[in-house]
């Protein structure tokens, strides 16, 4: 299994809208890469770090395929639309972790 991580950097004065992310984001995700092994969606909304402080992140997603060619396979048919529905819920550029998850 490989777990695609998208989070999204903490930083004054961007915004982000949890509401849409896991709503109408969740659900295109989920419409569009299902076909290619994608599992299950997983969301987070950060509250803090661990010593109760600002989190360096605002909001994570964790995508959970069945095979590395799945998530490349989803993402070169339905990158494009993926991303560029970003700009209806933030301004701030996320960051990716592919990872293999350990059995």
């Amino acid at each position: 299994m490989i777990r695609i991580t998208v989070s999204y950097p903490n930083a004054e004065g961007k915004r982000f809208d949890h509401a849409y992310y896991q709503a109408q984001h969740r659900q295109l995700l989920l419409d569009r890469l299902a076909e290619h092994g994608l599992q299950r969606v997983e969301m987070d909304k950060a509250l803090a770090d661990g010593a109760g402080g600002k989190p360096a992140v605002v909001a994570a997603a964790h995508l959970i395929f069945t095979d590395m060619a799945g998530f490349q396979n989803g993402m070169k048919a339905h990158g494009r639309e993926i991303m560029g529905d970003l700009a209806n819920y933030t301004d701030i550029a996320p960051a990716i972790l592919i990872s293999e998850m350990a059995p």
